[in-house]
């Protein structure tokens, strides 16, 4: 099982990926970890990419992806179709989407890590809180529009893992009859894990 953990910069995904690891183990035979390319190729350059490089870096991230045996529950930290977005909005670059969304069908489940976390300046890749919001917003019209169903995830530290955790296991038809004693819902209002996506969904059509 393939699981694209996907967002925005600052959003957690590296963590998230890092915390599920050690939570699953023991509940799967094997549970691996894919970190995203892209921080590996802006050290080695020491820039980030330009337009022409993108293609190259997110067929990298997905050759690294396929190179995993069967039987692994992969967590993977982004995915092509993160590159797509990005090269779109700040690039004004389209042309990776139709390749970016034909990989993704290899994901089982796509993670949406929310933007409740404090955006920190790494000093080379990250291009702050305004952009990080038209990043979020493309990205997850990018998802409703070719429905591409998501889980987003919210929360800080153990609370935002065991979300993702919940995720998981329901997807896999293991999800425990009762949530952990910690375990709470981030919306006061509501418990509905798909309340947020048919409200951006609603955001998106105008329905």
């Amino acid at each position: 099982m393939r699981i694209a953990i996907l967002g925005a910069e600052c959003t957690g995904k590296t963590q998230l990926a890092q915390a599920l690891v050690t939570q699953l183990q023991g509940r799967f035979t094997a549970v691996k970890w894919e970190p995203e390319y892209l921080p590996e190729w802006c050290d080695k350059h020491g820039r980030t990419p330009f337009a022409h490089e993108q293609a190259a870096i997110a067929r990298e991230q997905m050759a690294r992806i396929l190179r995993h045996p069967p039987g692994t529950l992969l967590l993977c930290d982004t995915a092509p179709l993160m590159t797509a977005v990005y090269s779109d909005v700040l690039l004004g670059d389209t042309t990776l989407y139709p390749w970016a969304l034909e990989q993704h069908q290899a994901f089982e489940l796509t993670l949406l890590t929310g933007m409740d976390l404090p955006w920190v300046d790494d000093g080379i890749q990250r291009d702050g809180p305004a952009m990080r919001s038209r990043i979020d917003q493309r990205l997850r019209e990018v998802l409703i529009q070719n429905r591409i169903s998501f889980s987003a995830v919210y929360g800080y530290g153990p609370a935002r893992a065991q979300q993702a955790c919940l995720a998981i296991l329901s997807a896999c038809g293991s999800v425990p009859d009762t949530p952990p004693a910690n375990w709470k819902w981030t919306c006061e209002k509501c418990s509905d894990g798909d309340c947020e996506h048919r409200i951006f969904s609603s955001l998106v059509t105008g329905e």
